[in-house]
């Protein structure tokens, strides 16, 4: 069946469970100056045909200015990947789709950088596409800190698939407890579910990414605790080979 979207080499990392908590903190030109047009005063004498005279021109006067200075050039920071082999996602966590195999000495150039993780989006030269790099896999030369924090942007929505349907969540104490149908896909297609949630533990509040090996696992518990001003919540995707569906917005339960 053909679909819009590229093919994405199969890959699948399951997010670590316990993330590291984040507090969210969000020319001037030369112009002559024209001389003025010359202007005709009428002075009558005794003759009965009046003589012109002419007033003085003014001679124009060109004031000559420094020319525009130099804008300066933004240069990007670079990476050149360290390791062995190393994976670039669609996403800042491990927990997202696979989207290229990395080499030692491949190159590229920062672009982005993510919020609520240290990864890096980045132009690699080889690839036509952009793709999330962990720190650790690359050395950077340049500041980071000068490149903007960049979105999320998931290859999808999958024309294949449909959201994940019937999505309930019950909390039962510090743990919230979600549920949908399975997502019929067919085996060759099937990468599972992705979770992106906020959550509240110890009175911080983490950023929570999920990824689900396959169609047929259709929950997840996750601790989730008072004591934080922003709301917990999340979305949640069905995710194929293609890309990801459309999120279903998760109505979190309140502690």
């Amino acid at each position: 069946m053909a679909c819009n979207l590229p093919m994405l080499t199969t890959r699948q990392v399951t997010a670590t469970p316990n993330p590291p908590a984040l507090t969210l903190t969000p020319s001037t030109s030369e112009t002559p100056t024209l001389p003025p047009s010359p202007t005709e005063t009428m002075t009558p004498t005794a003759s009965q045909s009046p003589t012109e005279t002419p007033t003085d021109t003014p001679t124009a006067t060109i004031t000559e200015t420094s020319g525009p200075s130099a804008t300066p050039t933004f240069s990007f920071p670079s990476v050149v990947v360290n390791q062995p082999a190393a994976a670039c996602k669609y996403g800042p966590n491990g927990a997202y789709l696979y989207a290229a195999d990395l080499y030692a000495g491949d190159t590229g150039s920062v672009r982005g950088r993510f919020q609520y993780s240290k990864w890096l989006w980045v132009k690699f030269d080889k690839l036509k596409y952009f793709c999330w790099v962990a720190p650790s896999v690359v050395t950077v030369t340049g500041d980071i800190n000068t490149v903007k924090v960049t979105d999320v942007y998931l290859p999808g929505p999958s024309v294949l698939y449909q959201a994940p349907h019937n999505v309930s969540l019950v909390r039962n104490g510090d743990h919230v407890f979600i549920h949908w149908d399975v997502v019929p896909m067919t085996r060759d297609d099937d990468y599972g579910y992705f979770l992106d949630l906020f959550i509240c533990q110890n009175g911080n509040y983490f950023w929570y990414p999920v990824a689900l090996p396959n169609r047929d696992k259709t929950s997840y518990t996750v601790k989730d605790e008072a004591g934080c001003k922003e709301p917990s919540g999340g979305k949640l995707y069905a995710v194929e080979k293609h890309g990801y569906t459309k999120p279903v917005i998760l109505t979190w339960p309140t502690p």
